[in-house]
């Protein structure tokens, strides 16, 4: 299975990926996330180590049942032959109400099909109000006239 674009990244194809990721996380669709990893993916998400599609696939159910309304933007910070270096933020809600936007940095690498093999992230909640949310479109992919990180200030 190929999921271009593939290594080497350049400055497009880097943003290219990103966006893609972007888009699949804001589906809320676990499934459709794990396909862009390898069947052996190995994560740290925050203190949580996963490993293989499958555990992907419940540690994103976990995590889109708890974390209500989610919304994400990605931007590229830098990126060099199949390795590409994210930062992001997103907002939700808990089940109380209670809005948070947390902010992060991904490691990302690739095997040469263009599947993501290798996925570090660190992550920090902040607690904020409904109105200093900034992320107020639709559920689902982010609109293309939408500001990015950088846009907003973040």
């Amino acid at each position: 299975m190929s999921r271009p674009p593939l290594p080497p990244f350049t400055a497009e194809t880097a943003a290219q990926k990103a966006r893609m990721a972007e888009d699949a996380w804001n589906s809320r669709d676990p499934e459709r996330v794990s396909l862009a990893y390898t069947e052996d993916s190995t994560w740290r998400n925050r203190a949580e180590f996963v490993s293989g599609r499958s555990e992907i696939v419940g540690f994103l159910t976990r995590k889109w049942a708890r974390e209500l309304d989610y919304r994400l933007i990605k931007e590229v910070w830098t990126w060099n032959e199949n390795r590409i270096a994210v930062r992001f933020a997103y907002e939700w809600r808990d089940d109380s109400g209670h809005w948070f936007r947390s902010y992060g940095n991904e490691n990302w690498e690739f095997d040469a099909a263009g599947l993501m093999r290798r996925r570090v992230a660190s992550i920090n909640d902040l607690l904020i109000t409904e109105a200093e949310r900034k992320y107020h479109w639709p559920l689902g992919r982010r609109p293309d006239d939408h500001p990015g990180l950088t846009e907003l200030g973040l």
